[in-house]
């Protein structure tokens, strides 16, 4: 393996003002962060309809059928992060191992995954907040105020430093996972129990095609992909994790796990709780009003308080995770210097923390004011999973490549470095050209803009910044090292 230069020098041999915290946080700290980046009861409120609906109740195999290739590539940030830890992650590795341009490609599709997908959660706090005090939750100004408020308090947090942003952290996901897991349980038992209103369990929930064959796997994948996108935000903050090498990856691997289990408890807990047509008429509301069915209007806010606490979560690693991918890329000198300078007090990058915390602000302030930015932000949204779904599968291909020689040494390196990957590299792939032909012009659209605009600044970084980046040379494990 290759020997890594220290934090605070870059490859391009100039030094940023300080550098990011070593040994700040743990695995278990690190495996909130990625948990909360995947925002389990805010993905559950958005998905608990659209998953009972395109499975035909099968939400349960699709969940875990999609865990699977996450957790193969888990593995493979796991194994990639051994080799290089540094906040870039997947830009660098696929520039060093596939291409330059390619990697730089990645990073630009990670920092809007990022951005995309914290604004569409964001745009969501105001009117749950309102819900849970009984107020109007269509009225702009409120919604802004809320969510104004939120974006400021969780870029302060962000730029003061990983130690209270991981404490914030645990301490929401605390609160939030009870209230959901213990729903969940809740509602299975008067599943199970046949309580009047309730939608029975048949061995259909646990097919492949749902009720009556009438379930789309296909569709099902792409929502759970949804859900499931963010896991691998413990690796972004490696370089302030002790054992830097060893636990993002394992916190990645462990943030899946997971994951897994709370969704397809709290999946297969609550979709049957109202009837079919009940849960489709509350889509965009399920799991508050699968609460009050439960329980009644004071159960509901508890219900819409996990769902307030899930964004605002979300919002604040949105920022940390955003920023520790601008640092990193800008210590490349693919994007401006002054973006990976850290602030010596805080050992923060606290200019790209501004950068991202004041662009979600930005974006959630024109979402909210103007209808049509609302739209393309709306198609914006939806392809959120689809570009998650290709830097996975360019960082599993690049754990292929880097290892290649490894693939040819033993029948575990060859099934766990080179069929897998390929394999759940592959799954994935299928599912974005799926979803693709489905998509809806404006969505398709919105990701030739996203990829326009990432080969623009590709090219005035290239001819302006020229950064040594572009000249690299792949590389591949040299065992002999």
């Amino acid at each position: 393996m290759s020997v890594e230069s220290p934090a605070n020098v870059t490859r391009t041999g100039i030094v940023p003002e300080g550098r990011l915290e070593p040994n700040a946080i743990g695995v278990a700290q690190d495996t909130v962060i990625g948990m909360a980046d995947a925002a389990p009861a805010a993905s559950v409120g958005l998905t608990l309809a659209a998953l009972a609906a395109s499975t035909a109740y099968a939400s349960g195999p699709a969940l875990i059928l999609i865990a699977l290739p996450m957790i193969v590539i888990a593995n493979c940030y796991r194994r990639l992060n051994l080799w290089n830890a540094n906040s870039g992650a997947a830009f660098e590795w696929v520039g060093r191992v596939i291409n330059p341009y390619l990697g730089f490609l990645v990073g630009w599709l990670m920092i809007m995954a990022f951005i995309i997908g914290t604004v569409g959660t964001t745009v969501v706090l105001g009117p749950t907040v309102l819900a849970v005090f009984g107020s109007t939750t269509t009225a702009i100004a409120p919604n802004l105020a809320i969510d104004t408020a939120v974006l400021l308090g969780m870029l302060v947090i962000a730029i003061i430093g990983i130690r209270i942003t991981a404490r914030t952290q645990v301490g929401l996901a605390l609160i939030e996972y009870t209230i959901l897991i213990g729903f969940a349980i809740v509602g299975l038992v008067a599943v199970i129990s046949h309580r009047h209103g309730t939608f029975p369990i048949t061995r259909d929930w646990f097919s492949f095609s749902g009720i009556g064959g009438h379930g789309s796997l296909t569709a099902g994948f792409l929502v759970a992909l949804f859900a499931f996108a963010g896991w691998d935000g413990t690796v972004y903050v490696n370089e302030e994790v002790k054992h830097r090498r060893t636990n993002p990856g394992k916190a990645a691997m462990m943030a899946v796990a997971f994951l897994t289990v709370v969704y397809t408890v709290t999946q297969v807990g609550l979709q049957g709780v109202v009837s079919p047509s009940d849960l489709r008429a509350h889509s965009t509301d399920a799991v508050v009003y699968v609460a009050q069915t439960l329980g009644g209007g004071g159960w509901a806010k508890v219900m819409a308080l996990a769902l307030a606490l899930s964004v605002i979560a979300t919002t604040g690693v949105g920022i940390v995770l955003g920023a520790r991918i601008i640092y990193g890329m800008a210590n490349h000198r693919v994007l401006p210097l002054f973006l990976g300078n850290v602030n010596r007090r805080f050992a923060t990058p606290v200019a790209a923390s501004l950068v991202v915390g004041l662009t979600l602000l930005g974006f959630t302030w024109a979402y909210l004011l103007a209808t049509s930015l609302a739209n393309a932000f709306d198609d914006a949204i939806a392809i959120t999973a689809l570009l998650y779904a290709a830097f996975y599968i360019f960082t599993a291909l690049a754990a292929v490549i880097y290892y290649w020689r490894r693939v040819f040494s033993s029948v575990l390196d060859a099934v766990t470095l080179g069929v897998l990957p390929l394999g759940a590299a592959g799954f994935l792939g299928w599912i974005l050209v799926k979803s693709l032909q489905v998509a809806p012009t404006p969505q398709l659209w919105t990701l030739v803009a996203i990829i326009g605009v990432g080969i623009v600044l590709m090219l005035v970084a290239r001819l302006v910044l020229r950064p040594q980046f572009f000249h690299l040379k792949r590389e591949t494990e040299d065992p002999v090292r």
